[in-house]
């Protein structure tokens, strides 16, 4: 009897540590945009507070590349796409809080690059992928971006326009990795150092396929009025028909998609992609409708 006295306390504290352990929340990764860093208190800071205050306890990883805010900035504008993709791996897989798996939210170019951290590095595993702006396809054009009144982004357009495929700008340009020149897709498929190789352009590789694949569920928003990203269906995989660059296709008229390189097709039919398309100008959304729309992929 005494034994078994013994037994039930002990038993009733491997429950509750059980019960307790299943109700965690899903961590969240998140990774900003062109122009943005990890902290600012009207971006990413504001993201962070609300998911936080609206799911107790869960551990919101912004994600920093550089020792500082000013560095995290630029490096969204001049380091290399893969050198920050192996940064961000690295910074998963040294994090404990995330063993178990995480949700994943991308904003613009972060929704992209989230999603090559998912094809390349699977551990620790990513739940849910969402991408808020993210331009899957790329981007032919560059109609503004933040700090219009400085030279910056008339510099970039200029780059990209006159060399976006030369070996000096891909290393070191980051808009000109995932520069789609639909009039040039020959040039695009040799030379592009990260988009075309996360979009399969040269090849099937196999694991890539199989990682993303394991995601739950993809979610992929549009900004229906977006007026930076161009053309603004890139941001639900699909782009300009091949060859000119006036009319678009959705993702299931694309060679990607009919072709099944990146699981995409199959994903589809078993329901895991999901497609939002929100009223507003790039990244402009509501309160009211991220807790009632991107919230519950978090629960």
């Amino acid at each position: 009897m005494a034994a078994l006295r013994l037994a039930v306390p002990v038993l009733s504290l491997l429950l509750g540590l059980c019960l307790g352990r299943a109700a965690a929340a899903v961590p969240l990764v998140i990774w900003h945009g062109m122009g943005d860093s990890c902290c600012n208190p009207q971006s990413m800071g504001y993201i962070k507070k609300i998911v936080e205050n609206k799911i107790p306890g869960i551990y919101v990883l912004s994600l920093r590349i550089g020792r500082n805010l000013i560095q995290d900035m630029e490096n969204s504008f001049f380091m290399n796409v893969n050198e920050q993709v192996r940064e961000v791996c690295s910074q998963l897989a040294q994090d404990p809080r995330l063993s178990g798996g995480y949700n994943a939210m991308g904003f613009s170019q972060g929704g992209q690059f989230l999603r090559a951290v998912a094809q390349r590095c699977p551990s620790p595993p990513m739940k849910n992928l969402i991408s808020i702006g993210g331009q899957h396809q790329g981007v032919y054009g560059f109609p503004r971006c933040p700090g219009e009144s400085s030279h910056l982004c008339d510099w970039i357009r200029k780059v990209l326009d006159r060399g976006a495929y030369t070996e000096a700008v891909q290393e070191h340009l980051v808009q000109a990795e995932y520069w789609h020149d639909p009039l040039k897709e020959e040039e695009y498929r040799k030379k592009s150092v990260f988009l075309a190789d996360i979009n399969q352009e040269r090849g099937i590789n196999q694991t890539y396929k199989k990682n993303l694949m394991a995601l739950k569920n993809f979610v992929m928003v549009k900004f229906l009025n977006d007026s930076m990203v161009d053309p603004p269906i890139s941001e639900w995989f699909g782009f300009y028909r091949s060859g000119q660059a006036q009319v678009t296709i959705p993702l299931q008229e694309t060679s990607l998609y009919k072709e099944d390189r990146l699981g995409l097709q199959e994903m589809d039919k078993a329901g895991k992609l999901v497609f939002l398309g929100v009223e507003g100008d790039h990244l402009r959304f509501t309160e009211e409708w991220f807790y009632t729309t991107i919230l519950p992929f978090l629960q």
